[in-house]
C-alpha cells in the first residue's frame, strides 16, 4: 500500500517518529474505525483521526446540529445548523483529508443494531452520553472481539479508558447509575471536550500503530479545575453481565 507524494508530505511528522514511521502509518491507512457519537467527544476525535490518516472512518449518530452544540463541538459551524451531524462531519473531514474514506450513518445505535453497525471494523470509539448506548456498544465489541476506546465527561471532569475482552466497560459500570446525568443537565466546559476527545483519538492511534502503552484495562481521569490527572486500574468483575462468564 504505497503512499502518494501528497501523503508522504502530509504525514511527514508521523513518518519521522520512531514509534510510528512507515509501518505505523501504513497500519493507520489500513485501519477501519467506527466512531459512535459525533458530539462533544466525537467531534475532536474525528478531526484527529482523519488528520492522522485513518483509512476508513464510520460515523454513527442520530442527531442534527444544534446551536448549543457549537460551544464545544468544534467540527461544526453555524452553517451546519439543522443538518445531520454525521453528514456535516463527513463533509468537513473530507476537506481535511481526502485520503480518508468517511461513511455517515444517521441512526441511533441500539442493542438490536450494534452488531451490524460495528462489524467489519478494527476498533471502536464511543463518545456517547447515555449508558444504554454505551452498554450496547460494549456488548457488540465484546462479541466481535474489538477493542473499545471509551470517553465521558461532565462539568469539569473527563475520563478515557480502553477495554478489551476482559475487563470490559461493564466491569467498570455494571448497571446504569441511579444518578446518571448528561451534559445537557449538569453542563460542561467546552474545551474539556477537546482534551478528552483528543485523548480518545490518541489512544486509538496507539492501538493501531502499536506505539507506547495504551490505557487497556485502565481509566485516566482528568480534573480540569485542578489541572490534575490520575490513572486507576480496572479489575475484571467475575459477576460482569457481559464478560463475567470468561475464565480468568
Amino acid at each position: 500500500m504505497a503512499f502518494s507524494d501528497d501523503e508522504v508530505e502530509r504525514y511527514a511528522r508521523h513518518l519521522v517518529l520512531r514509534e510510528v514511521g512507515g509501518p505505523g502509518q501504513q497500519a493507520l491507512k489500513a485501519a477501519r474505525v467506527a466512531l459512535v457519537g459525533a458530539g462533544g467527544l466525537g467531534a475532536p476525535a474525528a478531526l484527529y483521526l482523519a488528520a492522522a490518516g485513518i483509512g476508513a472512518l464510520t460515523l454513527v449518530d442520530p442527531d442534527v446540529v444544534d446551536l448549543s452544540n457549537l460551544q464545544r463541538q468544534v467540527l461544526y459551524a453555524e452553517a451546519d445548523l439543522g443538518r445531520p451531524k454525521v453528514e456535516a462531519a463527513a463533509a468537513r473531514l473530507r476537506t481535511l483529508n481526502p485520503h480518508v474514506g468517511v461513511t455517515a450513518i444517521q441512526v441511533a445505535l441500539t442493542g438490536e443494531t450494534a452488531l451490524d453497525l460495528l462489524s467489519g471494523h478494527d476498533l471502536v470509539l464511543d463518545g456517547t452520553d447515555d449508558f444504554a448506548t454505551r452498554f450496547a456498544v460494549n456488548e457488540a465489541c465484546f462479541q466481535l472481539g474489538l477493542p473499545l476506546v471509551s470517553g465521558a465527561m461532565g462539568r469539569w471532569t473527563g475520563q478515557v479508558g480502553v477495554f478489551g475482552a476482559r475487563p470490559c466497560y461493564r466491569c467498570l459500570v455494571p448497571d446504569i447509575p441511579p444518578d446518571a446525568e448528561t451534559c445537557s443537565a449538569v453542563g460542561v466546559i467546552g474545551a474539556l471536550a477537546g482534551v478528552i476527545g483528543s485523548m480518545m483519538a490518541l489512544e486509538a492511534i496507539k492501538l493501531i500503530t502499536g506505539a507506547g502503552e495504551p490505557l487497556t484495562g485502565r481509566l485516566l481521569i482528568y480534573d480540569a479545575l485542578s489541572a490534575q490527572t490520575r490513572t486507576v486500574k480496572i479489575g475484571a468483575d467475575p459477576g460482569c453481565p457481559t464478560c463475567g462468564g470468561l475464565e480468568h
